[in-house]
């Protein structure tokens, strides 16, 4: 009589080893998509597709409020990584490589038990595609790559590849899902799109597919007294410069032959369009274990199509520091779940590990993000932040964008620009979402700003942030070419 009682316990104990197992881990991270080019989002244009984008944030989290802490491509991916402020990791440009010592999340996986494999762009020491500490497995390409027909690093050994690059990486994600990963272990896919970086270029099957669909321009595109009498005077002189419509990098951006502005955008979309299609694929791919597995999708920064003129990042500019970001784990994360909560890319880290349960050891670099996995639960964090930090330094071969640290509350922002004369930033999000009127000179905001301003510079520097990272010039500055020729 007393088997079945004996059974049953056995398999509660089944049960509750089967649900205390490490769940797989997948970051998908893309580049230079907007927080709001999203199908299902109410800002994106509407003729936009990305079903499967918005299927898995059926099925997860849409974190409405996601940031960057620096919006560019390498210090925003070492942050990923890190869990830390570019201050502190120190990757501060597209060129410097990785600081010797750095620690990687996926190095404290590994030590726990997990297979980790890395594919797609990495860009952290801008001409090496050599395999990194912390992966099993390595996919990579030099700095920025190339669309159509790259060459892979595939864990040390040089493969040439026929085709678009998007489609690519995913074959290679889901050749190693398939045939090469460890059946016995968990695993962490951290697979790293290029797309939908600048130039913005669609597969030839997507080539076309949004051409002359109606562009909802933003209200600040326009070269107006009103869109710029209150602002800093680099915002309208950027508008001319390499990163600005007016510019294009080639000439207006309503000049034949030069290719227009519409035409940038339709091939921004397309290329997002194709981005979600082979996501798609992998999703698919992945659908016996997705129970077993914890999803986020993010963008690793935001960009400006048209917004104050520019068509760019760097800036702290809403456009630009907000992302796309997606949490998906069927059974831990409940359904058409909403985050109103600002969370940042330094978060991720410290998230995924809490998805693993695993700790950064006593005496590695401490990480400045923190794990949101009980806002994915449904929890209450009373104690999560109130605001975030931003920084940018400027960089001598796009010498328009100045230097700016920033600190964004869930109303106000402020910018403050270094090493230039002239007016810093300050902005009600609640009444002016889109940074139309910077009110730093208003009488009535002079308490919220100084206190915003004696935050901002109180946090930086207890946390060592006020070094400036300088680096030698390399070869001819972008402003003296000419002169130099």
């Amino acid at each position: 009589m007393k088997q079945p009682a004996f059974v049953a316990f056995l398999a509660i104990i089944t049960l509750g080893a089967a649900i205390a197992a490490p769940p797989n881990l997948m970051l998908i991270l893309s580049d230079d998509h907007r927080h709001d080019f999203l199908g299902f989002h109410p800002d994106a244009p509407e003729w936009l597709e990305t079903p499967n984008l918005d299927q898995l944030a059926a099925g997860g989290a849409h974190l409405a409020n996601a940031f960057v802490s620096t919006s560019l491509c390498s210090p925003s991916r070492a942050s990923v990584l890190t869990g830390q402020y570019m201050h502190h990791h120190r990757v501060v440009d597209n060129q410097r490589p990785v600081p010797e010592g750095t620690m990687f999340f996926p190095q404290y996986l590994q030590k726990a038990g997990y297979h980790t494999a890395f594919i797609g762009k990495w860009h952290m020491g801008h001409d090496d595609d050599s395999p990194r500490p912390g992966f099993d497995h390595w996919v990579s390409f030099e700095g920025q790559g190339e669309y159509f027909d790259p060459t892979l690093n595939i864990n040390g050994k040089q493969k040439p590849f026929k085709g678009y690059l998007t489609d690519i990486l995913t074959d290679q994600a889901l050749d190693w899902f398939e045939n090469q990963r460890p059946k016995d272990k968990p695993f962490l896919l951290y697979l790293s799109y290029k797309a939908v970086h600048y130039p913005f270029t669609p597969s030839s099957r997507h080539h076309g597919r949004y051409q002359d669909k109606p562009i909802p321009y933003p209200e600040t595109m326009a070269n107006t007294e009103e869109n710029y009498a209150s602002q800093s005077n680099w915002i309208r002189e950027r508008r001319y410069g390499i990163h600005g419509i007016d510019h294009m990098e080639t000439g207006a951006f309503d000049k034949d032959p030069v290719p227009s502005f519409d035409n940038l955008y339709w091939r921004f979309c397309e290329t997002v369009h194709g981005l979600d299609e082979n996501i798609g694929r992998v999703m698919k791919t992945f659908e016996p274990i997705q129970k077993d597995t914890v999803t986020l999708y993010m963008g690793d920064n935001g960009f400006a199509l048209g917004e104050h003129g520019f068509y760019d990042k760097r800036d702290a500019f809403e456009a630009s520091i907000r992302v796309p970001m997606i949490a998906h784990a069927p059974g831990r994360i409940a359904p058409n779940t909403s985050i109103a909560h600002m969370v940042q890319n330094i978060d991720l880290a410290p998230t995924l590990l809490d998805f693993a349960d695993v700790k950064v050891p006593d005496g590695a670099p401490k990480m400045d993000g923190q794990s949101f996995t009980p806002l994915l639960r449904g929890q209450s964090m009373p104690d999560w932040r109130k605001h975030i930090l931003y920084e940018y330094h400027w960089e001598w071969n796009f010498p328009a964008m100045p230097t700016c640290l920033a600190i964004r509350t869930d109303r106000f922002k402020y910018i403050y620009y270094h090493g230039v004369w002239d007016r810093n930033g300050f902005y009600d999000l609640q009444t002016d979402p889109h940074e139309r009127h910077n009110l730093i000179q208003i009488p009535a905001y002079q308490e919220q700003i100084e206190a915003l301003r004696e935050q901002l510079f109180t946090e930086l520097a207890e946390s060592g942030g006020m070094t400036m990272p300088l680096r030698p010039p390399k070869g001819v500055q972008f402003y003296d070419r000419k002169l130099r020729r």
